[in-house]
């Protein structure tokens, strides 16, 4: 089992037989990971596809890099779906990649697109900061000047093609079954091309007191909370699609988007979804839905926090709570210090 925390704390690799313990803020460990053999690893790593594992080997620094884009995505989705019946808290478990939704809803088409995505950004970003071997900088624009705005490209541009195209090897790769939710989870990967579209140009001045003679520029990743909002708003779009199957075969050859009698196929944009979302509400293993019992809710809340929508009608508890503290502290001369008593009483309401 891979154990992930974000940039700064630890990095726990677990298998039955091994437990080492690496620091995610650089990859000095990764000497240990090479000295136990890349090979023992990754073959302790559940969840990989083949493919997968034969990248890890040859790759061992990027798996690093991998888990942490696959938290990042993960912690995104549970960011941004904190207040719904549904919160991404199942995810994390039992792969690198999370527990996947059985069910091929909305929200197994977020879960792929948020974690390649996440993939991505962290190879990218690794990348540019020289944390992984065979890429750095995109170099392609080095040099050429912007005659039309009086700079020329230089210091060190993200190369997101690099990110994009390793995620798409990597993370494409554990689709192996040829069915429907192959093509709907492939098709939703693809949304880590937005992080192409949302590229930031950086720029720097040069010249004597920052009079700015001369001016590099550069391209920087966009944060992965701006890639979360904009998911999200695709999630909320998603377009329900059916799969068309090969006349001979029989084998799914593509999507269409269901309810036209056309075979328009959905835009490379969309996020894509096969099977309608269940509420939710109960604990369901078979759909991958935790329920919403015992969930924080909010009483006065019209949406999708408050407690009528969050607790599926069921009802709520109400948990008063009495916090104490020290106020309105004075010096007085000499020398003590008087304070009153201040107190605040607080309700919480959780699920039924």
């Amino acid at each position: 089992m891979l154990l992930l925390s974000p940039r700064g704390a630890l990095l726990s690799v677990y298998c039955p037989q091994i437990f080492l313990i690496l620091s995610s803020g650089s990859y000095l460990a990764l000497s240990s990971v090479v000295a136990l053999g890349a090979n023992i690893i990754c073959n302790k790593i559940p969840g990989l596809a083949p493919r997968q594992r034969a990248i890890c080997q040859s790759r061992p620094d990027a798996i690093i890099v991998i888990g942490e884009g696959a938290q990042m995505g993960i912690n995104e989705c549970q960011y941004q779906f904190r207040f719904g019946r549904w919160n991404c808290s199942a995810l994390g478990e039992k792969t690198v990649f999370g527990q996947e939704l059985r069910v091929g809803s909305r929200e197994a088409a977020f879960t792929y697109a948020i974690t390649a995505a996440g993939v991505a950004h962290a190879v990218t970003a690794a990348c540019s900061q020289g944390n992984l071997s065979n890429c750095g900088c995109d170099r392609e624009k080095q040099g050429y000047y912007n005659q039309a705005e009086g700079w020329k490209w230089g210091g060190c541009s993200a190369d997101v093609r690099y990110g994009i195209d390793f995620s798409r090897r990597f993370v494409d790769a554990r689709e192996i079954k040829k069915n429907a939710r192959r093509l709907m989870n492939l098709h939703n990967n693809e949304a880590r091309k937005v992080l192409e579209e949302r590229m930031k140009l950086e720029c720097k001045c040069h010249g004597v007191s920052g009079s700015c003679t001369t001016k590099t520029c550069w391209t920087t990743l966009p944060k992965f909370r701006e890639v979360g909002h904009m998911l999200k708003e695709k999630y909320n779009a998603a377009v329900q699609v059916e799969v068309v199957r090969a006349s001979r075969l029989r084998q799914p050859t593509f999507l269409r988007i269901k309810q036209l009698r056309s075979y328009q196929k959905p835009m490379e944009t969309d996020l894509v979804y096969i099977e309608k979302s269940p509420n939710y509400c109960e604990e369901d293993a078979a759909t991958g839905s935790v329920g919403t019992q015992g969930r924080l809710c909010n009483r006065t809340s019209p949406g999708a926090d408050g407690c009528d929508t969050m607790c599926c009608g069921r009802g709520y508890n109400t948990h008063q709570y009495t916090k104490v503290w020290q106020c309105n502290c004075k010096f007085h001369w000499c020398c003590f210090v008087k304070c009153n008593t201040c107190s605040e009483r607080t309700e919480v309401f959780t699920c039924k």
